[in-house]
């Protein structure tokens, strides 16, 4: 995990106004994060797993095997985004995404993420330096979710966390909902600057 923050760091100090936006996805071995003002109080029992507090936003989560990890590596002041059209992006990208498979998912107004039926699938935590963003989603695909039952995720005390394994897709596989996932990011982000 670590290495791949280094990596985003790198390319957004890096970047010049003709660096081309990329979009990363990746899979971490278990770990948890912890956002830049996040309270180690929402942090239970951590155990063997690793605590890393890095530069974005947001409280604690969990990362690990079987989850979906996108880093939208995005200038939002060229494309004319805001912050919230990133996070909004982001988030109507998994509920299209999961209306394709037949779930209903949501998001709400004062908790960034998407949920189905009162469960959170996704998480969502950006940094935005030299008007560039990075860091970015977490999808639950098909993993061990008792990591989440160590943390409060994202803050939430008692949150409970699901995923697509969970929801009818018990063969769900990271790189075959990365693939499928992908031309729906890349709508919403578009649709989002034509406005």
């Amino acid at each position: 995990m670590q290495d791949v923050w280094v990596e985003m760091q790198t390319f957004t100090a890096e970047r010049t106004a003709a660096t081309r936006d990329e979009i990363w996805f990746v899979e971490h071995p278990p770990v948890y994060t912890l956002g830049m003002r996040a309270s180690r109080e929402h942090l239970l029992e951590a155990g063997e797993i690793p605590v890393v507090q890095i530069d974005r936003g947001g409280q604690v989560t969990y990362h690990g095997p079987g989850q979906l990890v996108v880093y939208p590596l995005i200038d939002i002041r060229r494309a004319g985004l805001g912050v919230r059209d990133l996070v909004t992006a982001l988030e109507r990208a998994v509920i299209g995404y999961c209306a394709s498979l037949g779930i209903e998912a949501e998001c709400r107004k004062n908790a960034p993420g998407v949920y189905v039926a009162g469960k959170k699938i996704a998480s969502v935590g950006l940094r935005i330096r030299r008007g560039a963003s990075y860091h970015g989603l977490a999808f639950n695909v098909n993993m061990d979710l008792e990591p989440f039952q160590r943390i409060n995720p994202c803050g939430y005390a008692g949150l409970q966390m699901t995923q697509l394994a969970g929801l009818g897709l018990p063969n769900a596989t990271v790189e075959e909902t990365g693939k499928a996932f992908a031309p729906f990011l890349e709508r919403a982000i578009a649709a989002l600057r034509k406005n």
